[in-house]
């Protein structure tokens, strides 16, 4: 039986969930994988969902000094292949449009995956249309294979138009997550039809049903439990969150939790002591799934104050609302990309401007008063989402995708 080889950026990584997810979902659905990864894991914990993979995982080198000899073995292997000269002109028009060190080690994992690559893999399917797919993109010409993609968030809006351009059109398929993503990427297709919506959704089978108790904090007396779980990074809006926290009345009893890595942790921690907030806030890191269930099952309030970075960069749709809602947890976040294709303002949680402190700051203080408001978005939130965000339908439609080529 043939297999699948998945591209992804890093395996494991507790960011990722919903590449985890779909894995062990197409796997269950009969589809052999081989995971084919540009990094080794930084993480320091592994989700369940990860315990529960069978594929194999093939490390490519991250840089060529890791492994040069590795490198330029795949490196002499390529040019003897009757496929090299194609892929190599592909790599040429490519480095004439970004001539730096970051296409060369593109080039080189290339040569690696398609060196390395077993004789049972018949397809290749990348996760993020940036560099996974470069690599990939390469290996597939010099390994003779056909190749699709999965495209995200950031893969997409930091990557010039020529870049995508160029693979979607040189794709056999792509999909995408949202409805956003979906017109953007088809608007750049020479065949609009190539990109499909496909939402992960979520598996609900290990997300706790809605208890129906709802809280009654308000704020006067015991704290307003607020949580938000993401990676302390410009496109998630913490500053914007703690600028809004911080504007909230004295009187009003709150405490906010944050789960995640990043490279901004400390400077949030800078800004949340400089602003006064630090006895209030507790910074838990990056934290394995279980953990989280437990911190949402815990809190009264899910804030993501999500925004465009400077780069270009936001979110897709995040796993992390999906969750929240599915457990009947009321959500507070913003107008940014497809979350207003999962919430619905004012009927499953409320949205507000993205980069607007102040209309966060109105938000999060009716909220932390109206607990019965917070139990009614929360259970409308959780009765839409398991309806109509399950991860199943996404999941068969890619598996019968692969069947076809398998």
């Amino acid at each position: 039986m043939s297999r699948i080889a998945v591209v992804v950026k890093g395996y494991p990584r507790l960011s990722e969930t919903f590449i985890a997810q779909e894995i062990l979902g197409l796997e269950r659905r009969g589809i052999g994988v081989l995971i084919v990864a540009l990094r080794k894991p930084y993480d320091p914990f592994i989700h369940d969902l990860h315990r529960q993979i069978s594929a194999e995982v093939m490390y490519l080198p991250e840089y060529v000094r890791d492994d040069p000899a590795r490198v330029a073995r795949a490196k002499r292997w390529a040019e003897k292949q009757p496929t090299y000269a194609t892929a190599k002109a592909l790599f040429d028009a490519d480095f004439k449009q970004q001539p730096n060190a970051d296409r060369r080690r593109r080039w080189a994992q290339g040569c690696v995956f398609a060196h390395e690559l077993p004789e049972d893999i018949s397809w290749i399917y990348t996760h993020y249309l940036h560099t996974p797919c470069s690599a990939a993109r390469y290996a597939a010409h010099l390994s003779g294979r056909s190749w699709s993609f999965s495209a995200h968030a950031k893969d997409i809006w930091t990557s010039p138009d020529w870049d995508l351009k160029t693979k979607i059109n040189d794709a056999a398929w792509g999909v995408t997550c949202t409805a956003v993503n979906e017109k953007y990427l088809n608007g750049l297709a020479d065949d609009p039809g190539k990109v499909e919506l496909l939402y992960h959704g979520l598996d609900f089978s290990g997300f706790p049903e809605p208890d129906g108790e709802p809280s009654t904090r308000d704020g006067r007396d015991a704290p307003v439990r607020l949580v938000s779980v993401g990676r302390a990074v410009e496109k998630k809006g913490y500053d914007d969150l703690l600028a809004a926290l911080a504007q909230l009345p004295a009187n009003l009893n709150w405490t906010f939790t944050h789960i995640g890595g990043g490279e901004l942790s400390d400077v949030l921690k800078d800004q949340a002591d400089a602003l006064g907030l630090s006895d209030r806030i507790t910074w838990r890191g990056a934290q394995p799934r279980e953990e989280v269930i437990a911190a949402c099952k815990d809190a009264d309030l899910f804030v993501l104050p999500s925004k465009l970075a400077k780069s270009g960069d936001r979110d897709g749709l995040p796993n992390v609302l999906m969750e929240a809602q599915s457990m009947g947890l009321c959500c507070l976040s913003t107008q940014v990309s497809a979350i207003p294709e999962l919430i619905l303002d004012g009927e499953t949680g409320v949205l507000v401007a993205p980069g607007a402190p102040d209309q966060l700051k109105d938000a999060l203080s009716r909220l932390i008063q109206a607990p019965q408001t917070r139990y009614e978005l929360g259970q409308a939130a959780a009765k839409r989402v398991r309806s109509e965000f399950s991860t199943d339908p996404g999941l068969d439609r890619l598996a019968e995708k692969f069947r076809k080529v398998l």
